[in-house]
């Protein structure tokens, strides 16, 4: 058994788009409209892409935006990446403009920090040592 898919819930599915793919470093990789309004929208890591989808679903449905405005409101980050050097990637998209409601932090071996996805999202980086 392996995860093959999992999701975020975004306001915009256009924004998250641009957000996951020109800011993050994203690849598109399926874009299947459903409906008038939806799409199934997926991105995977440039370094995988045959990896783990990450579906930036609509969060459409009252209680995915009670959930995710919980977690926003308590600070807790929706989901987790994996980075080669957080302070690294903290700086280069501090210089994109993305928010962060926590600077790098060291906790123990783990460096972690938090971003606002703009689509309505904490999102965590973190780093392990090798």
């Amino acid at each position: 058994m392996r995860i093959h898919l999992t999701s975020v819930f975004v306001d915009d599915q256009d924004k998250a788009e641009r957000f996951y793919t020109e800011v993050l470093g994203f690849t598109k990789k399926h874009d299947v409209p459903l409906g008038a309004k939806h799409r199934w929208l997926t991105v995977v890591s440039p370094d995988e892409p045959d990896g783990t989808e990450l579906l930036l679903e609509p969060a459409a449905h009252p209680a995915a935006r009670t959930y995710r405005d919980a977690l926003v409101e308590d600070g807790i980050p929706l989901a987790q990446f994996a980075v080669d050097d957080v302070t690294a990637e903290y700086r280069r998209l501090r210089g994109l403009g993305v928010r962060f409601t926590q600077e790098p932090v060291e906790t123990g071996p783990v460096t972690t920090a938090v971003l606002d996805d703009t689509c309505g999202n904490l999102i965590q980086i973190s780093t392990t040592p090798r």
